[in-house]
């Protein structure tokens, strides 16, 4: 071999040894050879390509599904709920209350979309892994943690995307604000029901 210059330091074929390849120091080549460059390759930093687009629909379709969550406020009439708990007499407030919220087809639809959403979480993080590796993102986020919760998967996800690609973090912070425009929305209705609670009181009781 012929040593060169101003070639920065890597592995290069081997001309010694077709087929293989052998470690330029910068200044000279080195005995490092075989093992030694398939041991460097492997512990190299993981890439996607240039301008490799992270945004699939299912990661905006799992940021977004925390909202079916407003369901829960108007498919199911909390008025029935603390009416009965208001009116129901000696010790069976709770049991007159839970009979009355139990028994509605806005609490059973309430669970069953809980059930669907999480399911259906599971089902598009795993479209989205899948969408990643085809659009080049080496080693992405492995679906199976949405089981754990959609935030594990969006933050895991996001955490992964932006050490591939140097970006992707736009569905995180679109959860974060979804998160925290429910908890907004939560409060807001708690409030609401307290407000009506109290006015109903004095009438109930009398």
């Amino acid at each position: 071999m012929t040593e060169a210059t101003n070639v920065p330091p890597g592995w290069y074929p081997d001309a010694n040894a077709p087929g293989g390849q052998r470690w330029w120091d910068g200044t000279q080549w080195t005995e490092h050879v075989g093992q030694q460059a398939q041991a460097y390759q492997a512990f190299a930093p993981l890439k996607a390509p240039e301008g490799t687009k992270t945004g699939t629909l299912w990661i905006w379709l799992i940021v977004l599904l925390p909202l079916l969550g407003l369901v829960t406020y108007f498919a199911i009439d909390w008025k029935a709920y603390i009416d009965s708990v208001l009116t129901a007499q000696g010790g069976s407030y709770g049991y007159t209350g839970m009979g009355t919220l139990y028994s509605q087809p806005g609490y059973l639809l309430t669970g069953a979309l809980g059930w669907l959403s999480y399911a259906a979480t599971v089902a598009l993080a795993a479209l989205d892994s899948r969408e990643l590796k085809k659009r080049g993102v080496p080693q992405p986020f492995h679906w199976a943690f949405a089981f754990l919760t959609g935030i594990v998967y969006v933050i895991g996800r996001s955490v992964v995307v932006k050490r591939r690609t140097g970006g992707g973090l736009a569905p995180l912070w679109v959860y974060i604000g979804v998160t925290v425009a429910l908890l907004i929305a939560g409060i807001a209705f708690s409030v609401l029901l307290f407000q009506y609670m109290f006015a109903a009181m004095p009438t109930s009781f009398s």
